[in-house]
């Protein structure tokens, strides 16, 4: 069984997806479960100011559990009448609960992120693979569709053209065409891959938290929405920011530089 193990440096959260024995698939109730509540548990605390998430050992996430799929259990065992259900109250409660995450969520992507593994690291913010991150939205070749949002997410990161052939091809793509397609934002020794992670996610941390949630909030539906509704949006946040009084420190420390 594959469990979220969460850690805490200072504002920083490093949340591992752990699961050997499943190559940290993702599919059950219980991470679901458990990736809901921390995003909750992180929404309600203030002094959180970026996430890390990563994989376990040498896999990022396998996406699905390929064994329970073959099996016919779990999620794939159900009546193909409540297929529908289970993954709207499964696996793509994993999709709303990322985009719910107020903080900047980073991808430490640590090896091969596969199918929904692939759609999971789409689902974050920033993503920073290592040189052994490899990415497959490999759904078609065990004969099924992205059913987790993967179809949003993934031609947001690398265009239509480049998603269409990762989705019709489901062939791998590794670190460095990743990088050049910007699907990831860097590529580091694998070493140095949480280092580089939480020095990221330090800077951000740097910040005060309300202005960084609102500017998480208007990126994230900029996504979908419509200019003008952007422009509401930040007018509305704008004087919230204005009010709190990191702003005032802050502009007073940038006016004696």
């Amino acid at each position: 069984m594959t469990s979220l193990d969460i850690t805490r440096e200072g504002p920083v959260e490093i949340w591992t997806i752990n699961g050997h024995a499943t190559g940290n698939a993702i599919t059950s109730k219980s991470f679901i479960s458990a990736f809901d509540k921390a995003v909750d548990e992180s929404n309600a605390d203030l002094e959180v100011r970026a996430v890390i998430l990563t994989g376990a050992g040498k896999i990022f996430t396998s996406g699905g559990n390929v064994k329970e799929m073959a099996d016919k259990e779990g999620m794939f065992g159900v009546d193909a009448r409540r297929q529908r259900q289970e993954y709207m109250n499964g696996i793509q409660r994993l999709p709303r609960a990322a985009t719910r995450l107020e903080v900047p969520l980073i991808a430490a992507i640590n090896g091969p992120a596969i199918g929904a593994g692939c759609d999971l690291a789409m689902m974050c913010d920033i993503r920073i693979a290592s040189e052994r991150a490899s990415f497959a939205e490999s759904f078609v070749s065990v004969g099924i569709v992205p059913g987790d949002g993967g179809t949003w997410f993934l031609p947001r990161a690398v265009g239509y053209e480049r998603a269409a052939e990762m989705t019709f091809t489901g062939d791998r793509v590794d670190a460095v065409t990743a990088l050049e397609w910007g699907m990831v934002s860097r590529v580091v020794p694998h070493e140095e891959l949480l280092s580089a992670a939480r020095g990221l996610a330090e800077r951000i941390a740097k910040n005060p938290p309300h202005a960084l949630r609102m500017a998480k909030r208007l990126l994230v539906e900029s996504r979908s929405a419509h200019l003008e509704s952007i422009l509401a949006m930040a007018a509305a946040m704008q004087p919230l920011a204005h009010l709190d009084p990191e702003h005032d420190k802050r502009v007073e420390k940038w006016r004696t530089l």
